[in-house]
């Protein structure tokens, strides 16, 4: 399992347009620069790593479904 780099983070969040969400420029980064296209393997890393645990928290995501939920908000299939 990867584990997330906080330094290559910490340089890809300074040309992120979304600064003010350390959450939002997480997934932005697992996304593209880890190359991570699944949920599970998303939450599996960040849930092994104290800060993003934090973050998860924070947010009241506790469990895989509640991650997808909210990478999935606004998706609406008919």
């Amino acid at each position: 399992m990867s584990e997330i780099n906080w330094e290559d983070f910490k340089f890809f969040k300074q040309y992120s347009d979304k600064k003010n969400d350390n959450f939002e420029v997480l997934l932005d980064f697992l996304k593209s620069h880890c190359k991570m296209t699944s949920p599970k393997e998303m939450f599996e890393i960040m849930a092994n790593d104290d800060t993003a645990e934090l973050m998860l928290k924070k947010r009241e995501m506790h469990t895989l479904e509640d991650l997808e939920r909210y990478l999935y908000k606004g998706f609406n299939a008919k």
